[in-house]
């Protein structure tokens, strides 16, 4: 089963929109996360931008999971950020939670679970 997430572009071997997020949902934009980012009450700085990339390739090289494992992908931010304080840093960046806010500007389902405090994240 494919997740929603999953990229047509790759499914028919053409290439990816933009050439700077190459595992984007097909319908996701920069713009439009600029704008819910806004909305949100965040101003997009190049970590978000890494973070959105993250999640993405995080979705992509898990599309033939029938779930996604909410710890797998806490520990894998963990590790990506680990050296500007992991889950700690990804908090300053998202106070709606580094999975459950940061998921939705990736314009990604946010894992089962992912608004439970304990694993880093608030709806």
């Amino acid at each position: 089963m494919l997740h929603v997430s999953t990229d047509i572009n790759r499914l028919i071997n053409e290439p990816a929109t933009d050439p700077d997020f190459p595992h984007a949902p097909f319908d996701w934009t920069r713009e439009e996360t600029r704008k819910a980012a806004q909305a949100e009450g965040l101003e997009l700085n190049e970590d978000h931008w890494e973070t959105i990339r993250a999640l993405q390739n995080y979705y992509a090289h898990h599309a033939d999971d029938t779930t996604i494992n909410l710890r797998d992908l806490h520990d894998a931010l963990e590790e990506h950020f680990h050296q500007k304080g992991g889950l700690k840093y990804l908090y300053t960046l998202f106070p709606g939670g580094p999975i459950a806010q940061s998921c939705r500007l990736a314009g990604l389902k946010a894992p089962f679970m992912a608004s439970d405090r304990s694993f880093g994240s608030v709806a």
